[in-house]
């Protein structure tokens, strides 16, 4: 039986007789990424909106700096230095309504910031400040300290506390326990002989009943929290109400990653996440009614839906479900500008309903306004996550949102005094990250109206209209408006270019011009492949979007490779550079050698909307396995690939997927590769893995269909399987089960190549190279013909 390490020397490209060469090799593209050049990211504007920070790294620095350049001067890239960083940190920025004053702290100092007149001090206080505020009377100024919040009158220079809240718990007669005490003998004659000791004492017995004085509320109430800690605490805008956040977490057991390469010599345990079926995390919303002094909390019972059971407890006929309250996630309140009215968001814990609804803020009780509902689970650009694309409009009855109910994510406005809702963006494409100008009568808004693979930004009317396209580039324009809104900051990609910063005026059909030129001459040497988007069709009539990488005719060999990506809910068919950019560097190579390689954006993907993202629900391993023999058949029938000298290979999801069609489809991927693959999904995290498959204990059947491991006796090809050992994504105790039931069962077409000091992505170049020379002997062996 075989079952060992690959621990003998490898070539850098194993070579079979007449196969062709290529200048590449596994060792130079998976060196330090420095090599390949510099490439900006993460830019910012100045307030003046002259100058254009970004993180670069002409020199060479173990990290990323921070850079610039002035629009003055646009061909000048000047570093920023420490002291001139510190200048640009203000902390805790909030604007009022028309953005003309700006308030911020440095340390426990807050300021007030006129465009038209400079900075002044406003206060100093005593403990940290945190959750600066306008009000909606903009003379008044909140913010929290203490774990209460408190307001500064612009006017009287007064600080008033507005909240009594307690952390601890309320004493039994009613009234707390004084903690001061008459001075004992030694520092009574401690005082009476040391003047200055004497001096200091009185100093801060003054300065502690000034703090006391202007601290207390003219009130006997008090919240006490009995120990449990407060988030999201806000005043609302017109002042009467205060809202926070209880967040009670899962109960859940952690697990432990072993460490056998620590510093201590010992081995040595990482915390890491618990398993998918944990009891759910709650989140409870508090309000504060500072005029009744009373605290009561927001009721999800009245929500729509609140007891309907998911589609699929008709599968299991034998088991008897009770109709319940689900558990709600919920988020906000989000105040109205004038604050008389707020909204919550609510997510079920079931993932399946995602309810907006308005809060009477005297009661606590829900009104709704929208529910989204998806037997499969909730999700998509703008709504996935704990909160996503949510507001008001300035005129205080409109709010908002992001929504799939068309089937692709569009922003919606819904009028909460009417409960009309109307589409602001509509087609068979998506909206990302859209926000408000600042005069509040425009939109701007990314999308993929031109193709599923490029991203353009667009400016629209407030209340819906003709969309502006801003961007011209074919491939991914990612934009940073300025903040007087006159230019596009835009860090700019194309398939086979890495990205660049861009600068273009506000205005269609403006032309942008490059303002960083980042690669290396040696990356610019080889000319890097801008592989064809296709479409092939699936067995159940869908089109399959792929990225097709042909070799020259004179040197291709018959064989191929499909590469499967990670995250499952990612997109990589597109005409941008790729985040897998390594891989994309290897498929040049496979190219070069003779391989047709084939890189496709599977069910679930994203990018596509609703029902391609939720393809999977319940069988992962179904329709995105499928598609890629799918993708297998299309290079046999329509690119002349051998069909016995197919290879797969990914990692993470895409060495679940490698896994998959190892165990199922032998007959039609003959090698491949799995790297860092999820095993059995009831050893992975609950966030993800119950939008997809439920929980193991109330739908076994979605995890037994969709776990590797029960299929493993379907082995049949040339199995590689690479793994970190210090991975707190997916755990090496994934591969080390799987490993044993490949033992029990007596295969001995598989070997595994470990790695003791990489997490779930690799660090290492070593690491890297190893694991990828290993994947190349695995195709070079099995897939070329001797």
């Amino acid at each position: 039986m075989q079952r060992k390490l690959f621990l003998l020397p490898i070539m850098l490209c194993y070579l079979a007789p007449a196969q062709a060469q290529t200048p590449l090799s596994v060792d130079y593209i998976m060196r330090d990424p420095k090599w390949m050049g510099t490439f900006p990211s993460s830019p910012i504007w100045s307030e003046d909106s002259k100058t254009v920070f970004f993180n670069y790294n002409l020199e060479n620095d173990p990290s990323d700096s921070l850079y610039k350049i002035v629009l003055a001067n646009p061909e000048l890239i000047s570093k920023v230095h420490w002291a001139e960083q510190k200048t640009l940190r203000k902390e805790q920025e909030a604007y009022n309504a028309d953005l003309s004053l700006k308030i911020y702290r440095v340390k426990n100092e807050v300021f007030l910031e006129d465009k038209k007149k400079g900075s002044i001090s406003l206060f100093e206080w005593h403990e940290p400040v945190s959750n600066l505020q306008f009000l909606s009377d903009e003379n008044l100024i909140s913010f929290n300290s203490g774990g209460n919040i408190f307001v500064f009158d612009r006017t009287s220079k007064r600080i008033s506390k507005v909240t009594s809240i307690n952390s601890g718990t309320k004493p039994a007669n009613g009234s707390g326990v004084s903690t001061e005490s008459n001075p004992g003998f030694l520092e009574a004659e401690n005082l009476a002989l040391l003047q200055v000791v004497r001096e200091r004492k009185d100093a801060q017995t003054q300065t502690r009943a000034y703090r006391d004085a202007i601290r207390e509320r003219a009130t006997d109430f008090v919240y006490y929290t009995g120990g449990k800690n407060l988030s999201n605490l806000q005043l609302s805008p017109d002042g009467s109400f205060a809202t926070f956040s209880i967040f009670t977490p899962a109960t859940n057991k952690n697990t432990k990653v072993p460490d056998y390469t620590a510093a201590s010599g010992y081995t040595e345990d990482l915390n890491a996440r618990p398993k998918v079926g944990t009891n759910p995390a709650k989140v409870e919303i508090g309000i504060y009614d500072l005029t009744r002094d009373t605290v009561y909390f927001v009721n999800v019972s009245s929500l729509p839906g609140i007891k309907d059971l998911p589609d699929y407890v008709k599968d299991y006929p034998e088991k008897t479900w009770e109709e319940k309250e689900r558990s709600v996630l919920l988020s906000g309140p989000y105040f109205s500008p004038d604050g008389k009215k707020a909204v919550v968001q609510g997510r079920s814990n079931d993932n399946k309903d995602r309810w907006i609804a308005e809060v009477d803020l005297t009661t606590g009780n829900l009104k709704n306004l929208d529910r989204q509902r998806d037997e499969a689970w909730i999700g998509g650009p703008g709504v996935s996550g704990f909160g996503g694309t949510f507001g008001w409009l300035p005129d205080n009855k409109h709010i908002y949102f992001q929504s799939e109910e068309s089937g692709y994510s569009h922003l919606y406005l819904l009028d909460v005094t009417t409960e009309e809702k109307k589409a602001l963006t509509s087609g068979t494409y998506e909206v990302f990250s859209p926000f408000l100008s600042k005069d509040k009568k425009h939109w701007y808004l990314t999308t993929s109206e031109v193709d599923p693979g490029e991203r353009h930004f667009y400016k629209m009317p407030v209340l819906g209209g003709k969309m502006e396209k801003l961007t011209s580039m074919t491939g991914n324009n990612e934009v940073t408006l300025s903040p007087d809104e006159k230019y596009l900051a835009i860090i700019y990609s194309y398939s086979n270019k890495p990205a660049e910063l861009y600068i273009q005026e506000n205005k269609v059909g403006a032309q942008a011009k490059q303002l960083t030129s980042g690669q290396s001459e040696e990356f610019k040497a080889y000319a890097w492949k801008d592989p064809q988007i296709v479409r092939f069709p699936a067995q159940d009539g869908a089109q399959v979007p792929a990225r097709l990488y042909l070799p020259e005719a004179s040197k291709k060999n018959g064989a191929a490779v499909i590469f499967v990506h990670g995250a499952g809910y990612l997109q990589n068919v597109h005409k941008w550079w790729s985040s897998y950019f390594r891989e994309y560097m290897f498929h040049n190579l496979l190219t070069d050698l003779g391989y047709t390689v084939l890189d496709i954006d599977y069910r679930a993907s994203a990018g596509y909307g609703r029902d391609w993202r939720t393809g999977i629900y319940r069988h992962m391993g179904g329709k995105d396995l499928s598609d890629q023999v799918d993708g297998a058949k299309y290079l046999v029938s329509q690119h002349g690939v051998d069909a016995d000298r197919i290879g797969i290979y990914g990692g993470s999801y895409g060495g679940f997927i490698t896994l998959m069609a190892l165990f199922n489809h032998g007959d039609v991927f003959k090698s491949g590769a799995a790297l860092r693959s999820v095993t059995d999904w009831a050893h992975y995290n609950h966030g993800y893995t119950s939008n997809i498959l439920n929980t193991p204990e109330e739908d076994p059947i979605a995890y037994r269909r969709s776990s590797p491991i029960y299929f493993a006796e379907g082995l049949k090809g040339n199995l590689l399987i690479a793994h970190g050992m210090l991975d707190v994504n997916v755990h090496f105790q994934d591969v080390v089960r799987l490993a044993q039931r490949l033992i029990e069962l007596k295969k001995d077409n598989w070997e595994m190549a470990v790695y003791p000091v990489e997490d779930h992505g690799f660090v290492e170049p070593s690491s890297w190279a190893d694991e990828y020379k290993r994947i190349l002997k695995l195709f070079n062996t099995t897939l070329l013909e001797e």
